[in-house]
């Protein structure tokens, strides 16, 4: 049978289990992307009454609170429900995206209360996108079948009338064998064994018995460990035997205290295990609090407003616990309704509030602005071109005092392009970098574009409004790659250009040349920017150039 094949077998089993009353399991996490595969995956699951969980759901929505219309309505506390008020199974949509902040409310509801049921579907792409770990620990099994679904496949379901569960006996041996398989894998959680017994004893209440056998602790071990593992268990040198011990020792201590922990011979459970850890588990493996990505475009990154900004007219919606009401507003939308709405109720009294009278605050936030100025040092643009494009740099950056502006410095010029300046309001840090920027060498226009697309995503993560000042005398002639080549520079070149438009990022072509060249204008029409030729501009002209276009 072939991999892709025993992965939906496996899917199918973990399905089955999750249908067996009293199991426990805590649920799964289903890693599989949109597709009609996932589609089946879940219409399999469709008896156990799935909730949906969003991962924006509120405080309000996920554990109650007061209902504000209500209780405005009938003159009295009025709560709505949370959504864990009886035994539930929930699918977490979009778990890759799900914050900690959440992450860390779920794992408290199923620590606190036995018998939810969480699925977690995991949509993400690469290695570092995935359920959190807080809620992947508190679920035993994980579905990720491979390949192409089999044709007709089709979940069996558990069926009714089977063994509880809970009556299943394990011997303390079965307990012990799982314990020491999870600390082979250096699963160092207790959680891990806790729920392959249960995954133990709910296999053997699907087949029938009431009694753990090494059949069920095979599927409970290929089912709960092999996502947890974090290492992999090294097969003990055949080649090297012990050494025999003294005659002296008792036969007892035959095996004596080891502080290591060796792959035990002929151990079918490990092995089975072994079998099923993924290729790359030790490039997955993440400490806990970091982060792989750099850019801001990641799923579940927020942008944080870092000025309120000015009030503006409130609009209709319903409390989220995040939106602050307007009560001006709400007053003025419920009272033309009053004589009716009271006619409707003639005994009840005060204000006949309903959801459709709140009215929400709003406030526009007016984020800082970023000046990237990618500057072309390159030996093709003379050296007092360079010192008007630095004299320029210092002087919008004594008007972003007023302005509260950003500004930050790309320098391109050899192979490829620097980062001299992150963004920054300080005006002696960056004199500092200008002082320092060579010339020469070639001109990676390209290698410029694509740092500055970069700086501007990160950026625009951070609550800044990014606007790229691109400051060349276009003559490109670095490919993306490093390589001397003029016709792949000026097509890695608008590649980056079309990169920063598709971004919506603001940008401004300036042609520092002595005369304006038709390369650096198409440029400027790829990026969708304004493109200004500056062939004898100081830089004080420079700077009213760059104002005057960026204001406009």
């Amino acid at each position: 049978m072939s991999h892709d094949a025993d992965s939906w077998d496996r899917a199918t089993l973990a399905l089955r289990l999750l249908t067996v009353e009293n199991a426990n399991l805590g649920g799964a996490v289903i890693r599989m992307r949109a597709s009609p595969a996932r589609d089946q995956v879940l219409a399999a699951l469709q008896g156990l009454n799935l909730r949906k969980i969003h991962p924006t759901i509120t405080d309000d929505q996920l554990f109650g609170g007061l209902d504000l219309a209500a209780t405005l309505e009938n003159a009295q506390l009025v709560e709505s429900k949370s959504f864990f008020y009886r035994k539930t199974n929930a699918l977490l949509v979009m778990a890759e995206r799900c914050g900690t902040e959440l992450a860390a409310k779920l794992a408290q509801v199923m620590d606190r209360d036995a018998g939810h049921m969480l699925l977690a579907l995991d949509e993400g792409a690469e290695a570092d996108e995935h359920a959190p770990a807080a809620l992947a620990d508190r679920i035993a099994l994980h579905i990720e079948p491979e390949g192409r679904m089999p044709a007709g496949w089709r979940p069996v379901p558990a069926g009714t009338g089977m063994i509880d569960p809970q009556k299943v006996t394990a011997s303390a041996q079965d307990i012990e064998a799982l314990a020491e398989i999870a600390a082979v894998f250096g699963i160092d959680s207790l959680r891990a064994p806790l729920l392959a017994l249960r995954v133990a004893r709910a296999h053997a209440a699907l087949h029938g018995r009431t009694t753990v056998t090494d059949a069920d602790l095979n599927a409970a071990a290929e089912l709960t460990y092999p996502h947890r593992a974090t290492r992999v268990p090294q097969e003990p040198d055949a080649a090297e035997e012990p050494p025999a011990p003294p005659d002296d020792t008792p036969e007892d201590d035959e095996a004596g205290d080891s502080d290591t922990l060796s792959l035990p011979e002929g151990d079918m459970l490990v092995e089975a295990v072994k079998a099923l850890l993924p290729p790359d588990l030790l490039a997955g493996l993440v400490p806990a609090g970091t982060s792989r990505g750099t850019s801001g475009a990641g799923a579940g990154q927020k942008r944080k407003g870092n000025r309120r900004g000015r009030p503006l007219p409130s609009r209709p919606g319903r409390l989220d616990g995040r939106a602050r009401i307007d009560l001006v507003a709400t007053l003025r939308a419920a009272a033309p309704w009053q004589p009716l709405r009271k006619q409707a109720v003639p005994a009840g009294t005060g204000l006949h509030i309903r959801p459709s009278d709140i009215r929400l605050k709003r406030y526009q936030e007016q984020s800082d602005r970023l000046l990237i100025f990618t500057v072309d040092a390159s030996g093709s643009a003379a050296m007092s071109r360079l010192n008007e494009a630095k004299g320029a740099v210092e002087l919008l950056l004594a008007q972003a005092y007023a302005a509260r502006d950003h500004v930050a410095l790309i320098a391109f010029r050899g192979d490829g392009a620097e980062l001299l300046l992150p963004p920054t309001r300080s005006l002696v840090q960056t004199k500092r970098r200008l002082a320092s920027l060579p010339g020469g060498g070639g001109t990676p226009l390209a290698a410029g574009l694509q740092q500055a697309a970069l700086l501007a995503q990160q950026s625009r993560s951070k609550g800044l409004t990014p606007t790229v000042v691109v400051l060349t005398d276009g003559r490109a002639n670095i490919a993306l790659d490093g390589t001397p080549d003029r016709a792949a520079a000026q097509a890695d070149s608008e590649q980056m250009a079309q990169l920063i438009q598709t971004q919506n990022i603001a940008a401004l072509v300036i042609d520092m040349s002595k005369r304006p060249q038709e390369p650096l204008r198409a440029l400027s029409a790829r990026l969708g920017a304004p493109y200004l030729a500056l062939p004898r501009a100081d830089a004080e002209r420079l700077t009213g150039a760059v104002s005057a276009a960026l204001d406009s």
